[in-house]
Parts: structure tokens; sequence; C-alpha cells
């Protein structure tokens, strides 16, 4: 694992290498509320063997091996991580005409699109895994549980992750949710600016959002844009149902590529 120093403190990354992998595209992988690299399990790195493209995973200040959150969240907090943040990130570690794939779970999933809508040119293709694009009162419920059992000590394991930083991390995540600054957050408005094609997928039993956000995505993004319900599947559709978003990726960016020797695109 390799480690850089920008603005926002040291920031943990690794890249994912494949054989035979097509060096104009890179896998971006964007973690969840309370992810980490190693949370992401296997995934990114069967993906990358999947699509023959090489990744790149990293930690946002707060998490796992990164440096700590420097001040409070605010309801901006997504726009930050994805206007500020991830695009220096990005200019230090990527080559300059490397083409983005972004991957996104969760809150990652939220800051890809938000990424996407101000940086077009950079970006080939987003994929999104159980995305917010507004906080629904159903968002807002499921964290209540989490909050629960996180202090009667059910959710320990988060320390293996995030170590001393792991309490800032989780009230960071569920405080600025369920705040009144938080209330009516939404991104639909920087949707329309999002030129890259985009495969949102969510779980249809997702405790974090109803499909609603797949439909709000879907309307307010103005270049092709894909979903996919996933039945019998929660929060996490990359681990529950691989095979399933793995196939959907793979069909998702063969389509781009076949439209674009079509002259399509």
């Amino acid at each position: 694992m390799s480690e850089v120093e920008l603005n926002s403190g040291i920031l943990h990354y690794d890249f994912i290498k494949v054989t035979k992998s097509d060096d104009q595209f890179l896998l971006v992988f964007l973690h969840e509320a309370l992810g980490s690299i190693p949370q992401w399990r296997s995934f990114p790195q069967k993906l990358c063997e999947c699509l023959k493209l090489n990744g790149l995973v990293y930690e946002r200040q707060g998490h796992g091996l990164s440096s700590a959150l420097s001040k409070p969240r605010t309801a901006a907090y997504l726009h930050e991580y994805a206007f500020e943040e991830l695009p220096q990130f990005l200019d230090t570690v990527v080559l300059e005409k490397t083409k983005l794939i972004l991957v996104g779970h969760s809150d990652g999933g939220t800051i890809a699109l938000l990424y996407a809508s101000r940086f077009p040119e950079k970006v080939h293709a987003v994929v999104t895994l159980a995305a917010h694009v507004v906080n629904e009162p159903e968002t807002v419920r499921g964290i209540g549980p989490a909050v629960v059992a996180f202090e009667s000590g059910k959710l320990e394991k988060l320390k293996v992750y995030h170590g001393e930083k792991t309490d800032n991390l989780f009230y960071a995540w569920a405080n600025t949710w369920r705040s009144s600054q938080f209330k009516n957050w939404n991104i639909l408005k920087e949707l329309k600016s999002i030129k890259a094609p985009v495969l949102a997928v969510q779980g249809q039993d997702d405790q974090y959002g109803t499909l609603e956000q797949l439909k709000l995505i879907q309307n307010a993004i103005r270049s092709n844009c894909e979903t996919l319900i996933i039945s019998s599947c929660g929060h996490h559709p990359h681990s529950e149902q691989f095979e399933i978003v793995s196939e959907a990726i793979i069909r998702f960016l063969d389509g781009m590529n076949n439209s674009s020797r079509n002259g399509l695109n």
C-alpha cells in the first residue's frame, strides 16, 4: 500500500495491476460511508481481472489508514470530497490522459456522480452501487438501528479498519445524515452536467434508500443512463450478488465500446 500527502492530509491507496490490461483506462473504486480499502474485500481485484483493466482504490480522509478528519462535517461534505480531495488525489497519482471509470459504493457512488459532473472530460464511465442523490426518510430511519448497534458494541469490527478514528468517523456519518441541515440535501442539479454513461445499481432490499434513488438518477442524467435493480439484495450489491453486478458492468462497458465503434457516441 502507498500513501500521498495532500491538502486533506495523508491518503492511503493501492494500485491493482492485471496482466494484458488496457492501460488507457483505469477503474477507480470509491468506498462507502464507513468504508476502507480492505472492506471492499476481493471485489476490486476480481472486477479488474474480469475487465482486464487496472484499478486504483484509496481511503478518503477520516477512513482506514488515511489521516483523521480535520474539521466537523457539514452538509457539503460529499461535494468537498468530490470537488476538492478526489481531483487533487487523482491529479497527483494518475497519468493525465488516463480515462477514468469510477466505481462507487453508497457515499462513494454519490462522490463518483459529483466528480463526473464537475470534471466530465476526465470520466469515461460511472458505475454506482447504492448511491444516494437525495436524503430520504428511509435513509434516516436506516441509520437509527446502526447507531443502536454501534453503541451496544456490535460494530466493534469497524475498529479493525479505522482504529482510533472509528468513533469520530461513525458519528460524522450518522449525525450528518440525521441533521436538520441535511434534511433537504440532494444533488439533482449537479447530475444534469454529467456527460459520461452511467450504470446505477441498487438492491431491492436496501435498508438505506428506496428505488426512488434510481428513478431520480435516470431522470436527471442527460447522458446514457442504465439502471439495475437486484432482488434479494441489500445495501452491498457488489458483495451480496457479485456475479450479477460484475456481469452487468461488463455488459455496460461492452455496450459503450460497441456504440463507439458504430459511431453512436
